[in-house]
């Protein structure tokens, strides 16, 4: 996807020291210019790669062998899994936002949606109490809750909304490009969840609002993920919620 080769452009490479792929969340530490950084992506896997039919994870047991480029490289790969690898590794070789602010996605629509039409692709524990607080609200998921509307619907949701809040998943699931190209003019385009990279490169490509992670707790982190936990389990323990704007 041409948003990978944005993220790649120019990322330093550095030392992996170490690769978690935990239940829900992967997370990878390195080593770039004698700092240590970890970087977080949710753990996907797709049918194809399950029970063992075919490796999810070709190098399993080796991947600190590799440099962290050709790691985060693993972003173009059909192993969802591994493309949770490459996306986390991205994140922990980005440099920190030279600006942020510690704000939630949920926060950023709550207070620039409140008479707006809003599309979310992907469904949000905030979901229930952001539907209220603006003028329409659209769910959209490839497993539908009750309220959403199946991820099928992309075409005839999208350019109706006036914010469009993707998930930072559809970067690991390939989908992303899909759903991005069915954007209304003008519409003000987020990507949100703690997989999201916080790369200003992704505003050239039409990205307003970038919502995501930072690790500042790297063994709490790295344990955490080991042990399959969830990311409400993350919050308080290590990791913090930042947004970046694109400068109008």
């Amino acid at each position: 996807m041409q948003i990978y080769e944005r993220l790649l452009k120019d990322l330093p490479d550095g030392k992996v020291v170490e690769v978690s792929i935990g239940l829900f969340w992967t997370a990878v530490l390195v080593e770039v210019e004698g700092r240590l950084s970890c970087g977080l992506a949710a753990t996907q896997h797709n049918p194809e790669f399950e029970h063992g039919q075919r490796p999810a994870v070709v190098n399993a047991g080796e991947l600190e062998r590799h440099s962290a480029l050709a790691l985060a490289g693993l972003v173009h790969s059909d192993s969802f899994t591994e493309v949770s690898v490459g996306l986390a590794t991205i994140n922990a070789l980005l440099p920190p936002p030279a600006q942020s602010v510690d704000l939630p996605a949920e926060e950023y629509i709550l207070r620039h949606g409140a008479q707006a039409n809003v599309a979310l692709i992907g469904h949000f524990p905030f979901v229930d109490s952001l539907r209220p607080c603006v003028h329409q609200l659209w769910v959209l998921e490839l497993n539908p809750k009750e309220g959403d509307l199946p991820a099928t619907q992309a075409s005839q949701i999208v350019p109706q909304a006036d914010i469009l809040a993707i998930t930072s998943t559809t970067l690991i699931n390939h989908t992303f490009e899909e759903v991005f190209q069915h954007r209304k003019p003008g519409a003000k385009v987020m990507l949100l969840g703690p997989s999201t990279p916080l790369s200003p490169r992704l505003f050239d490509l039409g990205v307003d609002v970038l919502s995501g992670s930072i690790v500042e707790d790297i063994p709490s982190v790295m344990r955490l993920a080991r042990q399959g936990a969830t990311f409400r389990q993350f919050k308080g323990r290590g990791v913090r919620l930042v947004t970046i704007e694109r400068l109008s």
